[in-house]
């Protein structure tokens, strides 16, 4: 702390109130006859409590944290030193004082400004005493940069407490819808954010209605008006009409001239929408708080009039998806009921029932060519739609096309998989009656009724007794094994 040399400070004064004077004394004069303090006590009430230099430290210290307390300071920064244990000290001065600063790393950790010699900026922190040097300084907790530091604080402190509250979950936004009808637009109808807006919107889908709600954007009392033209788009009765979806938007600028975009009001109007939000304030750097609060955020004006309307080509592209997704399902029920016959067919067969299979998979042949050629047709039919609808869709709304073809497709994909499933319910019926005609030819049943079948050594069927000499070893089928024999003889 500087002292003041221009000014006469009294013994008693120096004292600090600790009950004791000291005369002053004249350079050439002797002191008044004073009696020795051994021949003249002082009576035990005036003896003087004698501090040491820490407890007066001590003391002072008490008094400049009860009486200064927590403070903010701006200056310029001078003298900056930063320690390898991470703590900086400098010192903070205006034109006619200074005063020491130190700024521990624990401190510095969690803040965003830097601090750099001769920058001005804006300090909060608590006044304390260095005892070892019997200093006083201030113990600093927060740095921001002159000027803009202010609303900086402010911004912060509202975005801790909206967050608190919930505002900003993942879970409190709404769907934002893919096609609106109606788009409501909250803003300056003179600035160029609109014209950006408009210009994109109209060359991406020229059907689509808007309706601007015209606000201020900037200066005081603007943020009512953007809250009040929010809540008017959720009032179905109100003069704007209902509207599918809500944008929130103005150009770039400064902190300061996007302010009203971070008032409280604003947010929680913003929050209070039954109608999704989009918010489009400033340029890709520039967060507001609507942009936390909107269920949607875009970086510029432009780049929510992109989110917002669909291209008609891409449409019709997706259309086109639809349709060829509906022959794959087709292709893919055909595969699977083919895998389901041929494991079917897997077993060993007699000749008969081999052949009549085969009709029934010819005939399978058939029936899938001919519902080959109705999807075929049908897929034409439907690309013929499509692109007498593509060329209608640069002066109509599309939106009503879309839906009708989506219900055509879906009815189609029904049909398709009645049909499919008709022709599989069929079949299924058509093998378990040849299953029943195979149990009836099947060998083991023969064998059950009293009949044999004799096999030579090498497996052959003996069907004559010329076949068979004196000596050879016979293999004879009966129904539940076999008997093993040998021939004696033959008639």
């Amino acid at each position: 702390m500087r002292a003041d040399k221009s000014r006469g400070v009294s013994g008693r004064q120096m004292g600090l109130g600790l009950g004791f004077d000291t005369p002053a004394v004249l350079p050439g004069k002797t002191p008044p006859s004073v009696p020795p303090p051994e021949t003249q006590p002082l009576p035990a009430d005036l003896h003087p409590s004698v501090l040491s230099v820490s407890a007066l430290t001590r003391r002072i210290a008490a008094l400049l944290e009860e009486g200064v307390g927590n403070v903010w300071v701006e200056g310029e920064v001078s003298n900056l030193r930063t320690q390898s244990s991470g703590h900086s000290y400098f010192t903070l001065k205006d034109t006619s004082s200074q005063l020491s600063c130190v700024l521990f790393a624990r401190a510095a950790s969690g803040l965003s400004t830097v601090l750099q010699d001769g920058k001005q900026v804006q300090l909060f922190g608590r006044v304390g005493v260095y005892e070892p040097r019997g200093q006083y300084q201030l113990i600093v907790s927060l740095v921001q940069e002159k000027g803009i530091g202010v609303l900086q604080a402010r911004f912060e402190e509202l975005k801790r407490r909206l967050a608190a509250e919930g505002l900003f979950a993942p879970e409190a936004k709404k769907p934002v819808p893919r096609l609106p009808r109606r788009i409501g637009v909250v803003t300056s109808p003179t600035g160029a954010a609109i014209r950006d807006f408009l210009h994109v919107l109209h060359r991406r889908h020229p059907g689509l209605r808007v309706v601007i709600h015209s606000v201020r954007v900037q200066g005081r009392g603007a943020a009512s008006e953007i809250a009040s033209a929010i809540a008017d788009f959720n009032d179905a009765e109100g003069p704007a009409g209902p509207v599918d979806v809500i944008v929130v938007t103005r150009g770039g600028g400064s902190l300061e001239d996007l302010w009203e975009f971070n008032e409280e009001a604003v947010a929680r109007a913003i929050a209070a929408s039954a109608i999704p939000v989009v918010s489009a304030v400033g340029h890709e750097i520039d967060f507001t708080i609507a942009d936390f609060v909107a269920d949607l955020r875009a970086p510029t004006p432009s780049a929510a009039a992109e989110i917002l309307a669909a291209d008609g080509g891409e449409l019709l592209m997706r259309c086109e998806s639809l349709v060829m997704r509906i022959g794959r399902a087709a292709l893919s029920v055909r595969e699977r009921l083919e895998s389901r016959l041929e494991l079917a067919l897997s077993s060993a067969l007699f000749r008969e029932p081999e052949r009549r299979i085969l009709e029934i998979r010819q005939t399978n042949d058939r029936r899938e060519s001919d519902l080959g050629s109705l999807v075929n047709t049908r897929l034409e039919r439907i690309r013929a739609g499509l692109e007498t609808a593509q060329a209608l869709l640069s002066g109509t709304r599309p939106d009503g096309r879309v839906s009708s073809a989506r219900a055509q497709f879906g009815g189609i994909s029904e049909r398709l998989m009645a049909c499919l499933g008709r022709i599989r319910d069929r079949e299924h019926a058509r093998l378990a009656r040849v299953s029943t005609v195979l149990a009836a030819l099947d060998p083991s049943a023969t064998l059950k009724r009293g009949f044999s079948i004799t096999r030579t050594a090498d497996g052959r069927v003996v069907s004559a007794a010329s076949a068979v000499r004196p000596g050879d070893r016979l293999r004879t089928q009966v129904a539940d094994g076999e008997i093993e024999s040998e021939v004696k003889g033959k008639k």
